[in-house]
């Protein structure tokens, strides 16, 4: 949290022009297209990322399909997980968000901006409308974020249990899973440090429908934790190997 604060702070004169813009950007689509307004999110996180002394490396990216739209789970750790693969991610795409917490200081703005979608997890009604307009979507060419461990509480590089109910929309939709694996994305504004910090976003290959298409959302949320769990599992063990041997 000291973290974004400290970004804030160090971009604060930039506020009175940019906050306005990226409003009035996400309120007339007409004006602006996804590629203009994904830009300006990208832009943004950018400057964060500069100033906040943040880096994010990322591998994978020769996997993620290059025609249609696709689903990428990943792991949860903080608030910076977003930031970090949309950083990493080329194509545009959206993102699935808790209602809850969509309406912070910029999280609204770049919410808006992707046209991303708001799920109140409580309400059992408005979530299956989201799913069902992900699903929509998807099979129409979108790309989505989505978190299917719902949220996150300390876990750091561990990975929780996968929610089922998250791959309704990639089954709906028949369309590839992208298992996107985090590792030290917390540290960015989870921890009380100021110094450089660099993250990592792996993309790993596509689960195609025809792949998973037997399987019901259980077995699928258990494939695409173990994916990741297996990747995270192989970088943090050969990095403290490399520390140990310097």
């Amino acid at each position: 949290m000291f973290r974004f604060i400290y970004v804030i702070m160090m971009n604060v004169f930039r506020a009175p022009y940019m906050i306005p813009k990226m409003r009035y950007m996400a309120q007339h689509p007409e004006k602006y297209s996804e590629e203009q307004r994904y830009q300006m999110v990208t832009h943004m996180i950018h400057l964060m990322q500069r100033s906040g002394r943040i880096s994010t490396v990322y591998t994978g990216a020769e996997n993620l399909p290059k025609e249609g739209g696709y689903i990428m789970y990943p792991n949860h750790q903080g608030k910076y997980d977003a930031l970090g693969i949309i950083a990493s991610h080329a194509a545009t795409c959206s993102l699935v968000m808790d209602r809850n917490k969509s309406n912070g200081l910029l999280v609204k703005e770049f919410v808006d901006l992707l046209c991303g979608k708001r799920m109140d997890i409580k309400d059992v009604r408005q979530a299956m409308k989201i799913i069902l307009e992900i699903s929509e979507e998807a099979a129409k060419g979108k790309r989505f974020i989505l978190f299917p461990e719902g949220g996150y509480d300390h876990n750091r590089n561990t990975v929780e249990d996968f929610k089922a109910g998250s791959f309704k929309s990639a089954v709906r939709a028949k369309v590839p899973i992208v298992p996107v694996a985090l590792i030290d994305s917390y540290k960015v504004f989870n921890s009380f440090g100021f110094g450089k910090v660099t993250t990592q976003v792996h993309f790993l290959e596509p689960i195609p429908y025809e792949e998973y298409q037997g399987m019901n959302t259980f077995e699928i949320a258990a494939l695409v934790k173990s994916r990741i769990e297996a990747v995270i599992e192989e970088k943090t063990t050969g990095e403290s190997a490399k520390k140990r041997e310097d």
